[in-house]
């Protein structure tokens, strides 16, 4: 055998520990806007790819999970619901590896960014620590390990961590290798290390003799146009005194250049160690002496199908022939690796496996549609439905009312999903599939949304009908490319090739493979309107991986303002305009913009046809830095403006919106930003969205939707006060801004379980800036003729300095209850009727003067009511709430008098009389002895405010005229109470005045009116 020694460098890293929260806000400007504007999350709820999972020993129903762009989340109730643990605290989102200290549970060390390196994948920012159980973390350091693999902590110091970092994957850099801390993360030695081309994967730790270690080191690089997995770099490394010297174990191991490499020691004998490697002659190897030399035992093809992704393998915690091994399937074996069979799970691609120590049945599992737990060793899971973590790669919308979101879902399906409903959230009856597939950009029909275009890898395109459920496939090449390079293949089609319908005639409808392809019959035929939109090197074309297909088109876009104007990007860095449709081209390129960047994303300007703007990003080069273009002149020149945007935050998209000019939002891969002056500066528009990787924008009826690679979809609502906010208003002391069209809608308040989509605020949006926090200040709502709606201050109307923002939901004032009494009413409640559609005013007011604004309220555009109808119902509802204010009105008198009563009953006979008719018309007023809904329904008669009030739920069910009998009902009723308010007056003109005669001679107070 060959054993040689490596020793670490000796690099020592110093971390200063925070455990402060970092702050999620935004100020454009100088303004604050963190109060005021808030992302809204709308699903679906369906989980994304996670990387790495852990368990507690001895707590069988605490998990934990790391999304690959979403952060981490802990269940407490194995696998029924989660809550993600780290939004306050990380500034990235992709987790790398996960674990508990086997002798604290509650000391978790992260390690931020996946080692699972598809083509799309996000780097990290080292190491996170919590020592309260996910509550709270503290950055550690490591910060350009960019990707980490695995870390272990010994299992009897919690204080003693390693972590396999495996640095960065797009070039050569030093912060990788093994590094191990001994004070708990405070600072970290480098102690193996092998090039600045060479990185560590993966670890494993004897339980038993904690001092032993195995170490995967991984020589990878990844370039847009492919990926070298092997290299002399790659070996497996042993350690026998806790890090501080290692060696290269070689016996019975291939010997020429490896991939990547995965470790595991059985933990009931550790002299037994699985190594599954990557190699000419790799597989499942299986060392009896505790490395020293290896014997092959599996060599099938299955074992080490996309090493690069996979190479996962778990001894069982119990059985000493159990091992599993995960790649796309989940496998298992019982006797020593000889034969596997496949385990089913919720979905297909495994990235990680936790077994308890205690229990090899429990256990959970990470694949790319989530995590899920099982106690009984596989044969059945936890749900994967209640986790937002999709990876989306672009968004679009429609344009029914209310608009839909529709995106692709990596390694699921395209998803078509409502931006809110009539419920308490956005469920999964609000979302389905519309063709294509995992990879593929949308496009709906501008006019009817049931016809969908959507698309997939290999240049899969579809014409989907919802109507009918049809999913056509009008492919432009409908041939296989498998086996085969992109130099060798017809056409060369993007992951995410572009699909795009004319917005001058939605009938024609434009592809991006190579050459810009179009059809004008519903992909029944293409035609080719482009020469090769790419630099065609073939030198970059040797792979044929799923998604190293080089030299493709990634951005096609149609001026609105000018037809046959269409802009093309391709991802080895050409830009080219065609301004007739494609019968000539251009090459535009930026001069400055570097040979080989990604083009990902051209915007046209929806103001002028001469603009655009480009999203370029170079990560794939190990060049983070945020590019965005800017052109005037159809791209004679070019301006790069990302001025404010952190260097570290590559840019994925860049939008205009629609309503201002000039008005810009960026998606970078650490979140959101905006710029008020056409790119010139950038300011943070994060606000409460989590660090997670913006794949695209859309800005759709004054709302901004984000597309994220692990946290699925996301909703600004309402950006009426950016579209107005200029130098003047930032400098001003108060403003108010005038509020966007709102709709009338039906929308349920009360959130039935956390595992849905929000829904949007349902009333009227109103926003001021205060420069100072006034001492008063109130907001009136006043209809069209001026006249006073409802008006809020005080505790009703909380501000700050700053953009603020209130709801108004659109009511008149409540009916009034019982004075000092609680008020139950079944079927019905106090609250004031809805505002009919029309013109109403709001205005602010402060000690510094008055300012007005106008606003729209619109019924549903789905509905055919008239506006004489929501008239008519609106008028019954303000009398029906008169009507229960009255009634409540009289109880209370009633109550008040009979509370003075109690003292002279006992003294005087006619205040018993006077006591006993005020009951008989209390009690027919309202039942005091009720307090839930059982004792009205089974116990109690129904009384008038019941009566009464429960009408307000019939006229309420639909925006349409009440019907003949409610009104029939309602005059009932209010003849009833009339007749009891009577009876009530008679009593208090009679026999309350005789009643106080007798006080007054006895020296008694008088009873009040």
């Amino acid at each position: 055998m060959s054993l040689k020694p490596r020793f670490g460098s000796g690099m020592v890293f110093a971390v200063l520990l925070t455990f402060a929260a970092s702050e999620i806000g935004a100020e454009v400007g100088g303004l604050d806007l963190s109060k005021a504007l808030r992302w809204r999350h709308i699903g679906p709820f369906r989980g994304g790819r996670v990387t790495t999972v852990a368990g507690v020993s001895g707590q069988p129903r605490v998990y934990y999970q790391g999304a690959t762009g979403g952060g981490v989340w802990k269940t407490e109730d194995a696998g029924l619901s989660w809550r993600n643990v780290s939004d306050a605290y990380f500034q990235t989102g992709s987790v790398g590896s996960i674990a508990v200290a086997p002798s604290d549970p509650d000391t978790l060390y992260v390690g931020m960014g996946e080692a699972c390196i598809r083509s799309n994948f996000s780097h990290g920012d080292g190491v996170y620590k919590s020592v309260d159980g996910g509550e709270s973390w503290a950055h550690m350091g490591l910060d350009d390990s960019r990707q980490i693999g695995q870390i272990r902590v010994d299992p009897e110091d919690p204080d003693r961590v390693y972590v396999a970092a495996l640095g960065h994957v797009f070039g050569p850099n030093e912060e990788r290798g093994v590094f191990r801390s001994t004070d708990g993360g405070s600072s970290w030695e480098r102690v193996l290390f092998v090039d600045d081309k060479t990185g560590a994967v993966d670890l494993s730790i004897d339980s038993d003799n904690p001092r032993v270690l195995y170490a995967a080191l991984w020589q990878v690089v990844r370039k847009p146009w492919g990926i070298e997995e092997r290299g002399p770099g790659s070996g497996l490394y042993k350690s026998s005194d806790g890090g501080d010297t290692w060696f290269e174990l070689t016996e019975g191991l291939p010997s020429g250049d490896k991939g990547r490499i995965g470790v595991a020691i059985a933990p009931v004998n550790p002299k037994r160690v699985w190594a599954l490697v990557d190699a000419d002659d790799g597989g499942l190897f299986l060392s009896e002496d505790a490395g020293m030399s290896w014997e092959r035992v599996n060599d099938d093809f299955q074992l080490t199908r996309r090493a690069y992704y996979y190479s996962h393998v778990y001894a069982d915690t119990q059985d000493l022939d159990t091992v599993y091994v995960l790649t796309s399937p989940f496998m298992k074996s019982t006797d020593g690796g000889k034969t596997f069979e496949f385990i089913r799970v919720p979905h297909g691609d495994n990235h990680d496996l936790w077994i308890a120590p205690e229990d090899n049945q429990r256990m959970i599992n990470a694949n790319d549609g989530g995590a899920n737990v099982s106690f009984d060793g596989g044969k059945s899971w936890s749900a994967i439905d209640n986790q937002p973590t999709a990876q989306f790669y672009w968004v679009t919308t429609d344009n029914q009312f209310p608009y839909r979101v529709y995106g692709a879902q990596q390694d699921n399906s395209t998803v078509s999903i409502a931006s809110r409903s009539n419920g308490s959230g956005i469920t999964r009856t609000d979302w389905y599939p519309v063709g294509g597939g995992e990879s593929g950009t949308i496009a709906p029909h501008p006019e009817d949304a049931n016809i969908v275009y959507a698309g997939s890898y290999w240049g899969l395109l579809t014409r989907h009908d919802h109507r009918t459920g049809e999913t056509r496939n009008i492919s432009v090449w409908p041939e296989m490319p498998l086996g085969r390079t992109g130099a060798e293949i017809e056409y060369r089609f993007n992951w995410t090739f572009p699909i795009v319908l004319s917005p001058h005639d939605p009938g024609t409808v434009y592809v991006g493979a190579n050459v810009l392809f179009r059809s004008t019959n519903e992909g029944q035929s293409w035609q080719e309107v482009s020469p090769d939109l790419t630099r065609n090197d073939k030198s970059k074309m040797h792979l044929g991986r799923l998604s190293d297909f080089y030299g493709t088109i990634t951005t096609v876009v149609e001026s609105t303002q000018e037809r046959g104007l269409i802009w093309v990007g391709s991802d080895d860095g050409l830009v080219h305009l065609t301004r007739d449709a494609g019968r000539n081209w251009e090459i535009v390129t930026p001069a400055e913009m570097e040979d080989w960047s990604r083009v990902n994303l051209i915007e046209a300007s929806p103001h002028d046809a001469g603009t655009a703007y480009l999203a370029v990003n170079r990560y794939h080069l190990d060049d983070f830095k945020p590019y965005v273009y800017k052109t005037h002149d159809y791209g004679k020149t070019w301006q790069r403006v990302s001025h404010g945007i952190p260097e570290g935050a590559f840019v994925r998209t860049v939008r205009e919106d629609p309503e201002r000019k000039g008005l810009l939002y960026a998606g970078t891969e650490t979140g959101v930003y905006v710029s008020l002056d056409d790119g010139e500066h950038w300011d943070s528009l994060q606000l409460n969205l989590p660090a997670v990787p913006i794949t695209d924008l859309a800005v759709k009826n004054d709302d901004l939707v984000a597309a994220t690679q692990g946290r699925a979809f996301w909703i600004l609502d309402d950006l009426s006060s950016l579209h107005q906010l200029t130098e003047g208003v930032l400098a001003s002391d108060v403003h108010l801004f005038e509020p966007r069209v709102t709709y009338r809608m039906r929308t349920s308040r009360f959130r039935r379980s956390q595992a849905i989509g929000e829904n949007p605020p349902a009333g009227v949006l109103v926003h001021f800036t205060l420069r100072e926090k006034p001492e008063e200040l109130t907001l009136e709502f006043l209809d069209g003729g001026g006249n006073l709606v409802k008006a809020f201050a005080g505790d009703d109307l909380p501000f700050e300095e700053g953009l603020n923002r209130f709801e108004w939901d659109m009511r008149y004032p409540d009916a009034r209850g019982l004075e000092g009494e609680e008020t139950f009413l079944f079927g019905g409640n106090l609250r004031g009727p809805v505002a009919v559609p029309g013109t109403y005013q709001v205005e602010l007011r402060t000690s510094g003067g008055k300012q007005r604004q106008s606003l729209q309220i619109k019924k549903d555009p789905r509905l055919s009511s008239t506006q004489e109808e929501f008239q008519e119902q609106f008028d019954l509802l303000i009398k029906i709430r008169d009507a229960v204010s009255a009634t409540h009105d009289g109880a209370s008198r009633i109550l008040s008098i009979q509370r003075e009563l109690e003292a002279v009953m006992p003294k005087i006979e006619s205040a018993q009389e006077l006591n006993r008719k005020l009951v008989e018309v209390l009690s027919d007023l309202v039942e005091l002895r009720f307090r839930g809904i059982d004792d009205q329904m089974l116990v109690y008669p129904l009384k008038l405010n019941v009566g009464i009030a429960s009408l307000q739920r019939v006229v309420s069910s639909a925006d349409r005229s009440p019907t003949e009998q409610t009104y029939r009902v309602f005059e009932q009723r209010s003849a009833e109470l009339e007749a009891q308010l009577e009876k009530l007056e008679d009593i208090l003109d009679a026999d309350l005045p005789a009643l106080n005669r007798l006080l007054r001679e006895s020296g008694l107070p008088e009873i009040e009116r």
